[in-house]
């Protein structure tokens, strides 16, 4: 008995035979499909496709979506959002198993973006992102304004236009995409490349950003809504404003904002001001001024003049003054005679004494009366010299007689010790004592060798002795 399998006509296939037939049957019942589910497991691949899951209740449908049409998609995917994805089913051999090529998704209705948008808005506002006392004032007329918007598309344009109706200024614009995957990215580093900017190169430094977009659905407004947008925003140092989309629109970069506009051109509106409003303004205001100064200098002028009324007339004040003065005119010609006149005959009595008779008669008379008075006073001069001439000799005489040096000449010496202290008594020395003795013509040491006397000896200094006695109230000894 023979163990061959019994023969068959069953065709044979390959492993990658059947792969690519089951491909083809797949593809081609399922050439176009949407599918409506919930997103888990998103994964952004270093190549930029998207891969993630399509899950229900019951079952998980792998996804794919290439780069280029991932970056088109209108918002970015999250785990746990529902969207409804469009596309084809296919195979993967290699894996043995199905997906589904996404060409398009789109959130499963505007609820559920809504639901995400709280839920973020919530957060971000716990963080303190949208804290009013962050807010920057924006400056009433900025010298350059940054702009971050496509430079293609009609809000750049509506900007510009708006701006030079109302006041030109210098307009820097910061291209980007405003939709799609990317947009988010782009918005965010354009408004913290105007931050870096300090000014100093040939690009200057803006005094105020305006982030704009036109019109959209919410998709087409999301990239606004994303967090590292809304961060950019409210970490700009530069004073931002947000105009995106129409007035009802809202996103949460408006939140985060300084200053939020219903449309683009509104942006340009509240970044300056009309020119000619303001020139109209400045010369009303100087018009004012003027007339106020003009109304001031009036209304000092009435003070003055209501002043001035109780003031007498400058005539009254000089009229007594000027009829003293007529009176005194009139009477100076008379009385400059009349002084005249008096110290004239004074003058004539005086001038009748005055000969040169009489003149050296006085002169004479005064040089003998001067005379005689010297005549009297020198011999009693005289006499007053020699009575102290004779007194200063006397005492001259009893001065050398009274002097101890008088004594000194009759043989007798001084003692004075070591202190130059005159010893008056034996009882002030002590053997071995050093003395000096003074003669008449000259002084010479001694030493105490033996003392001899009657009374107690004595140790007390001179001076102290001296002291004592003038205690007592009792005359000292001269030496």
């Amino acid at each position: 008995m023979s163990d061959a399998w019994p023969a068959s006509n069953v065709q044979e296939f390959s492993v990658s035979e059947l792969s690519s037939a089951l491909k083809r049957s797949v593809e081609d019942q399922f050439g176009y499909v949407r599918v409506r589910a919930e997103l888990s497991g998103v994964k952004f691949a270093a190549s930029g496709h998207l891969y993630f899951a399509l899950k229900d209740d019951k079952s998980v449908l792998d996804g794919v979506s290439w780069r280029g049409q991932a970056q088109k998609f209108a918002f970015r995917p999250e785990d746990g959002l529902e969207v409804i994805c469009s596309g084809k089913l296919t195979t993967y051999a290699a894996r043995s198993k199905y997906q589904m090529v996404v060409d398009h998704m789109e959130p499963a209705g505007a609820g559920a973006l809504m639901a995400l948008l709280e839920e973020r808005k919530k957060k971000l506002a716990a963080e303190g992102l949208f804290d009013p006392s962050h807010k920057k004032k924006v400056p009433y007329l900025p010298q350059t304004i940054g702009v971050v918007t496509s430079p293609t598309g009609a809000v750049i344009r509506d900007i510009l236009h708006r701006l030079a109706d109302r006041f030109p200024r210098r307009v820097i614009v910061w291209p980007v995409i405003v939709q799609g995957e990317g947009a988010a990215g782009q918005i965010a580093e354009a408004i913290k490349g105007f931050n870096a900017l300090d000014g100093s190169g040939a690009v200057p430094r803006p005094e105020v950003l305006i982030v704009a977009r036109g019109g959209g659905s919410i998709e087409d407004l999301w990239a606004f809504n994303e967090e590292e947008v809304v961060r950019a925003a409210a970490a700009s140092e530069i004073p931002l404003i947000s105009a995106v989309g129409h007035e009802t629109d809202t996103t949460l970069i408006d939140h985060a904002s300084d200053l939020r506009a219903p449309t683009p051109t509104g942006a340009a509106e509240m970044t300056v001001p009309v020119r000619e409003e303001l020139m109209a303004t400045v010369t009303d205001l100087g018009r004012r001024l003027a007339q106020q100064r003009q109304n001031l200098v009036q209304s000092r002028k009435d003070q003055v003049r209501a002043l001035s009324r109780a003031l007498p007339k400058p005539s009254d004040l000089l009229a007594i003054s000027e009829q003293k003065l007529d009176d005194l005119c009139d009477r100076l010609p008379r009385a400059l005679s009349l002084v005249a006149s008096t110290k004239e005959s004074q003058l004539n009595r005086v001038a009748g004494g005055l000969t040169a008779g009489r003149l050296l008669q006085m002169v004479e008379f005064r040089g003998r009366e001067l005379m005689a008075k010297g005549t009297r006073l020198l011999p009693a001069a005289k006499r007053s010299l020699q009575r102290q001439e004779d007194k200063l000799v006397s005492v001259a005489r009893m001065l050398g007689s009274l002097s101890y040096e008088r004594v000194l000449d009759r043989g007798f010496s001084v003692v004075k010790d070591s202190s130059g202290h005159i010893v008056s008594s034996s009882g002030g020395l002590s053997n071995g004592d050093v003395v000096e003795l003074h003669f008449a013509d000259g002084q010479s040491s001694a030493t105490v060798t033996s003392r001899s006397d009657s009374s107690p000896r004595k140790t007390t200094p001179a001076k102290q002795k001296k002291s004592k006695q003038k205690e007592d109230g009792r005359q000292g000894d001269l030496f």
